[in-house]
């Protein structure tokens, strides 16, 4: 196949162009070039979704990927423009789309939608716009390409090469459990290394039955691939893309970055209502987590059956974790460090003494 590709440099789209390359397909980039050069043999047309698609005025592709596409206005003018000479529109979604989370939604689900026509023009991407914002998206993409349109709904996307650091956190985090022992293939300690935390447990929000569900990026980029094989039109429609739910619980997924990193972790069990009470955010301090709200509570139980009978596969959570903590580990000192997600040595030990305190 020929592939047009928008972004293609970061994460989902990076390990989309790895397995598109390593079946012998034919890519076309096309980005501002700001996360890094296009893998050798590969085009790269240099724009800006935003501004300047005149890079993509000429050629035709069997099908293009829009890995990154936030604001409608945006995938509107990719759609339109590409219309006419791209068979396939591959749309990369999120279940973040769907109206509330109370059920395990499947892709018949109410999708989010804003309070008024004017609230729907914002640019600001955020908690709140997120989702409303990528159904808009969706149906831009529908509008241009009907039954041609192809449109993905990944839940948390995880695996090496994640910025978001959510899922990274905790196999990093365990790697440094046990008390007093230097986090393995880094024997010498310097200066500016990860402060070790003798003595103190690692700080867990509850309950340990919690669901955890997720889709490693390389398992979707398969997907991806093994949906645009088929002849346009033989797959077409909306998929959740996640693992099964009910498969992985949150101890789960602590035993298998344990396993992962060799550790004994002295695992210190919360219930995340304690810890919201001590000023910890779900999500961003206390990654994978979500308060006990109506509208969250199968966030992490998406229906998968769809995107399962049409071929999806997936990698057990032991070998996501492995990976991710190697990635993680072959990083630079510096880029280790977890500014997105996940709690600092010294404001997880000052949640410990709070509780330990009684303060929550």
């Amino acid at each position: 196949m020929n592939l047009l590709v928008i972004g293609g440099t970061r994460f989902v789209g990076r390990h989309f162009v790895d397995a598109a390359l390593a079946a012998g397909h034919a890519l076309t980039l096309f980005n501002r070039g700001q996360s890094g050069a296009a893998p050798a043999g590969v085009v790269q047309r240099l724009g800006d979704r935003r501004s300047d698609l005149s890079a993509l005025a000429q050629g035709s592709w069997d099908a293009v990927v829009d890995t990154c596409g936030y604001l409608p206005a945006e995938v509107r003018a990719m759609a339109e423009g590409l219309r006419g000479r791209v068979d396939r529109y591959l749309y990369i979604s999120s279940v973040s789309a769907y109206a509330d989370a109370s059920t395990a939604n499947p892709e018949s689900a109410p999708l989010g939608r804003f309070d008024s026509p004017e609230a729907a023009l914002t640019e600001v991407v955020d908690g709140a716009s997120y989702g409303p914002l990528k159904a808009l998206c969706e149906a831009q993409v529908l509008a241009a390409f009907g039954e041609r349109a192809l449109i993905l709904r990944p839940g948390l996307v995880v695996g090496p090469h994640d910025p978001t650091q959510r899922f990274t956190y905790w196999p990093a985090r365990l790697a440094r459990a046990t008390p007093g022992q230097a986090v393995p293939d880094q024997p010498v300690l310097m200066p500016n290394q990860p402060v070790l935390m003798p003595n103190h447990p690692v700080l867990v929000p509850g309950p340990a039955d919690a669901a955890v569900q997720y889709i490693d990026a390389r398992d979707l980029a398969g997907f991806m691939l093994t949906l645009l094989a088929r002849p346009a039109g033989a797959a077409p429609g909306i998929f959740n893309v996640v693992g099964r739910p009910g498969q992985y619980t949150r101890a789960d997924l602590m035993r298998a970055c344990a396993a992962a990193a060799g550790t004994a972790p002295d695992l210190h069990w919360v219930d995340i209502a304690r810890l919201l009470a001590l000023g910890l955010q779900a999500w961003r301090d206390l990654p994978l987590a979500l308060p006990d709200e109506p509208g969250l509570r199968r966030f992490l139980e998406v229906d998968n059956r769809r995107a399962t009978a049409a071929g999806l596969l997936t990698r057990t959570l032991a070998d996501t974790v492995a990976d991710t903590l190697a990635w993680h580990r072959s990083l630079p000192l510096a880029q280790q460090a977890f500014d997105q997600a996940g709690l600092t040595p010294e404001r997880e030990a000052a949640a410990l003494a709070d509780l330990a305190a009684g303060r929550a």
